[in-house]
């Protein structure tokens, strides 16, 4: 969404400052039948009116209505704003390449929030953020299957995980269990445990089923990418946020003892260092630890929460419990750490935690799982009936056959016109679907599909999305009503940047010629040369009371004043020189212009001013007004635009219709 539209609501009107609007109940508007208005031969109708009118405004709220005036003035808006929207038109505006990319990102945007998938991404967001309140802590036994598994070998599998859950509720130890049977390498030394974790940790079948279960409860055998999985959960608890620590590391090698000696004798005289009042961490960090990525940033790492970092660290690191406490060496496959507790914060709001969890639903199997339940919904919602022979035949074809001579086959055995779907009763053809395979607007990855599932999978998924989308246009007045208001606007936007803005600021003899017909509307009014000097430090005021009351206002005097003082103090005061309107100068209008030198006290703050020549009220060269001649010139090429379209299109109004809405929006 670019800064364009912006632009856009500040040409459709001055009061409309939210792309979202507030609009009046439906029944309110199927009152209204008949066009508000026509310009040309295209009719218009009051709910687009009262939709504009009712940005950040509940009409049925006495305190937000409208005065009569007002209203008059919008519906006048109303009327130039549709009538350069019609024009764009007639220009074909709306049918340039431009003007179709743009509006498609629009439309892209701004369907989003009305779409069957949002509302399920939003259930899916806010279950995660609930869950992240809580931390749950369980053990699990993966069973795999055998590469190159048969129905045989996955039915197996699944038994032995039905055995080993009835073993563990028959009393039979759970992590024992683990340690002796696991396929998940970890389980020889955690026999199982995972530790604490969170939302989005883990894969979601997994996580669906953690959370659901009671503490002590096992789970039945759970699928996932990596097999089946009897879970236990062996506790639960809110979710204590995230630290933030530093660590001094001193590495071990494994098997080798008597480098373990000596990086634990070291790691202790460390912390012994560490104990004395005198000592410093970060120098002690920067001269001994052996994290080479931290040890010059004092040991820091970044926020941690449980289940981002291996136990034996998250376990110490999580138990200190005051800001700059130090903890005990603690090993961990690294080595041995000394950890510092730096500071504390609990989980972030929904709205900070929003776009985190969004990305990373979306690069999850969950969004694969939303998907599908959209399609769900949408097959349901739409009366989705497959033709399953044809789909089937069709498949053989393509599972059988060269791609590339898929479409003389189905036309040699007449299959083209052979539905293989519908949706609303409106089929969708073998020609349909080979058309949506070539026209190759789509990006299909196959994975474990055939070239056939993976392109009719897309292809229904496709079909099913324009039909909520056609829905949606014919069903959903403030969508519709949305995307009307962008679509007007874009092209708004383009009729002004070429007829009125850019021919404004591109023109520099329009702009001469509509200065020299207007010169009485740029002219200086009285004016004066001074140096206004406003005391910063009152301590200074004296001295420089003292070198300017003798002084006569020079252009110089200026440099004199800041060599004098401002060099060895330069806040002592602040300087402002030049030729200014001093009517409307907040200090020369207080001031004596007839008084060459003065003092002036003016909030609480202390002003010398010395006064040169007075100059009359005269015109303004081109070159001292050009900006405001510009703003002007752009303010009357658009009065002209105006007019000429009033001149060409017919417009005609319904009273009746008009004054329904000044009755809903009007304070009487």
């Amino acid at each position: 969404m670019n800064n364009k539209y912006i632009w856009y609501s500040i040409l459709i009107f001055a009061f409309s400052c939210s792309p979202k609007s507030t609009i009046v109940k439906e029944d309110t508007i199927q009152e209204i039948k008949v066009p508000l208005m026509t310009i040309g031969n295209e009719e218009i109708f009051a709910d687009e009116f009262l939709y504009l009118l009712s940005k950040n405004r509940q009409f049925q709220d006495k305190s937000e209505k409208i005065g009569s005036e007002e209203f008059d003035e919008n519906f006048e808006l109303f009327i130039n704003y549709k009538l350069k929207v019609k024009e764009a038109e007639n220009l074909g505006l709306d049918t340039l390449e431009e003007f179709r990319r743009e509006f498609e990102i629009f439309k892209e945007d701004l369907i989003k929030p009305f779409l069957i998938k949002n509302s399920l991404q939003e259930g899916e967001l806010m279950k995660a953020y609930n869950r992240m309140k809580e931390v749950v802590k369980a053990s699990h036994i993966l069973l795999q299957f055998p590469n190159n598994s048969s129905r045989e070998d996955t039915i197996a599998v699944f038994r032995m995980a039905q055995k080993l859950k009835t073993e563990a509720e028959s009393g039979s130890d759970f992590n024992e269990l683990a340690e002796k049977y696991s396929d998940d390498p970890s389980a020889k030394d955690n026999k199982g445990s995972l530790g604490y974790f969170t939302a989005l940790q883990m894969v979601h079948q997994f996580e669906d089923a953690a959370y659901s279960l009671e503490i002590g409860e096992i789970s039945d055998p759970v699928l996932t990418n990596f097999g089946y999985h009897i879970i236990k959960l062996d506790d639960r608890k809110p979710n204590p946020g995230e630290i933030r620590v530093s660590h001094i590391l001193i590495r071990t090698q494994p098997g080798d003892p008597i480098a373990e000696e000596r990086a634990l004798r070291k790691v202790g005289d460390i912390y012994t260092e560490l104990q004395k009042p005198e000592s410093d961490w970060e120098e002690v960090c920067n001269l001994y630890s052996e994290d080479l990525g931290s040890k010059s940033s004092g040991g820091i790492l970044p926020w941690l929460g449980l289940g981002s970092v291996i136990p034996e660290f998250e376990r110490v690191a999580f138990s200190l419990t005051e800001l700059g406490e130090i903890s005990p060496p603690v090993k961990t496959p690294y080595g041995y750490h000394v950890i510092r507790l730096e500071d504390r914060r609990p989980i972030p709001g929904f709205e900070e935690m929003e776009p985190t969890i969004k990305s990373r639903i979306l690069r999850d199997s969950r969004s694969s799982l939303i998907q599908s339940q959209v399609m769900a919904i949408q097959k349901s919602r739409y009366n989705f009936e497959e033709n399953e022979s044809i789909i089937q035949e069709v498949q053989d074809l393509y599972d059988q056959n060269n791609i590339n001579d898929i479409p003389k086959l189905v036309r040699s055995i007449n299959l083209s016109d052979s539905i293989l779907f519908s949706i609303q009763e409106q089929g969708k053809t073998v020609n349909d679907f080979i058309d949506f395979i070539q026209s190759d607007k789509q990006n299909v990855r196959l994975g474990t599909q055939s070239y056939f599932e993976a392109w009719f999978e897309k292809f229904v998924e496709i079909s099913l999305n324009n039909t909520e989308e056609k829905d949606l246009m014919e069903n959903n007045q403030e969508y519709r009503l949305l995307l009307k208001e962008y679509r007007d606007g874009i092209l708004l936007f383009s009729l002004m940047n070429e007829n009125v803005w850019q021919k404004a600021l591109m023109d520099s003899i329009g702009q001469v010629a509509f200065y020299e017909e207007n010169k009485e509307n740029y002219k200086w009014k009285s004016r004066a040369k001074a140096l206004i000097v406003t005391m910063g430090n009152e301590e200074n005021t004296a001295s420089v009371r003292r070198f300017l009351s003798d002084k006569k206002y020079k252009e110089d005097l200026s440099d004199r004043l800041e060599n004098t003082f401002l060099l060895n103090n330069p806040l002592a005061f602040a300087m402002e020189e030049g030729i200014f309107e001093w009517e409307s100068h907040p200090v020369l209008q207080k001031s004596d212009l007839q008084k060459g030198f003065q003092e002036l006290k003016i909030n609480q703050k202390t002003h010398f001013v010395l006064i040169g020549e007075t100059i009359n009220p005269e015109p303004k060269k081109f070159t001292e007004t050009r900006g405001k001649v510009i703003q002007d010139f752009q303010q009357h090429l658009d009065e002209k635009l105006i007019a000429s379209l009033k001149e060409n299109y017919i417009i005609r109004i319904n009273e009746d219709e008009k004054q329904k809405i000044y009755d809903i929006v009007v304070d009487k």
